[in-house]
């Protein structure tokens, strides 16, 4: 019987820990961890991303300090608002909602961001600490698939993982975290792609088959090993609705553990926010 990864479930019992937490060390510091969400212009996905992540601040009790700005924003008024919140002592947390409107330059404002607020993970200094094994903020997607094997008891360590896709937000992080040697690593990885030249393969040959590629259907049954673990971190929106980039109906049959799209990944990424958001406060409190 294949299992399903419940990102949904676990997202909401990791929330009602970082509710927990966040009322303790508001009891004991007289303010709730702050995380400031700036969204530029109108993009659908971006909207309703950032109302996710509001509505999620508001659960766990963390403060949501949104910055929803027009489509036309330029790039000195943006980069004096980051200037602004990294000089805020209420604002633990910053994260920039990409994309941004074209003509705007996202990775002058990201290098902008204070290393100690860049609860997205996404600062050159969170990346270069990931890669040297070092403490600090991991990109939460990446992280919300971690927590996810972990929270199912699915140990990479020994086993072949194979990522189709190499974005900088999912595919590299995610393989730098699964070959770390710490518990939840020590994996043997190998990063596809759509230009390998033999995907089918490489899946074939893999314990975990991990999809974050952006192509919908992309991952079939036929390229499963029975028993493998599949992760699906797509999420395309298409005519017959939200699809992910692993053919679900067909990889269930091989798979012995298996996220849905939607209710997998996805909550799991604003869940791993919050606890960056926690870390980022304790930082700021001088906590270990």
């Amino acid at each position: 019987m294949t299992t399903i990864l419940d990102g949904k479930q676990t997202a909401a019992t990791i929330r009602a820990e970082v509710r927990e937490e966040v009322a303790a060390l508001q009891a004991e510091h007289g303010r709730a961890p702050g995380l400031a969400v700036i969204l530029v212009g109108e993009d659908p996905a971006s909207q309703v991303y950032v109302r996710n992540k509001e509505r999620a601040c508001a659960e766990a009790g963390v403060v949501s300090m949104p910055h929803k700005l027009a489509a036309d924003t330029d790039q000195p008024t943006l980069e004096q608002l980051i200037r602004d919140l990294n000089a805020d002592p209420a604002v633990d947390g910053i994260l920039l909602q990409l994309p941004l409107p074209k003509g705007l330059d996202s990775q002058k404002l990201l290098d902008m961001i204070d290393p100690d607020k860049d609860v997205d993970g996404f600062h050159p200094v969170s990346v270069g600490r990931l890669a040297l094994g070092l403490p600090g903020f991991r990109s939460c997607t990446p992280a919300g698939v971690m927590e996810l094997l972990s929270r199912y008891d699915i140990d990479p360590a020994g086993k072949k993982a194979v990522i189709v896709g190499r974005s900088n937000i999912v595919g590299k992080p995610l393989a730098l975290l699964l070959m770390q040697g710490w518990k939840g690593g020590n994996a043997t990885v190998e990063v596809c792609h759509t230009r390998t030249p033999d995907l089918k393969k490489e899946c074939l040959d893999a314990d975990i088959v991990i999809a974050a590629v952006g192509v919908p259907g992309l991952v079939t049954g036929e390229m499963i090993r029975p028993g493998a673990v599949v992760v699906d971190v797509g999420i395309n929106r298409t005519d017959e609705g939200l699809r992910g980039d692993v053919d679900f109906a067909s990889a269930r049959e091989k798979a012995s553990a298996i996220t849905p799209v939607p209710g997998g990944v996805g909550p799991m990424t604003i869940a791993m926010l919050l606890k960056n958001t926690i870390q980022a406060f304790k930082l700021h409190q001088g906590i270990d």
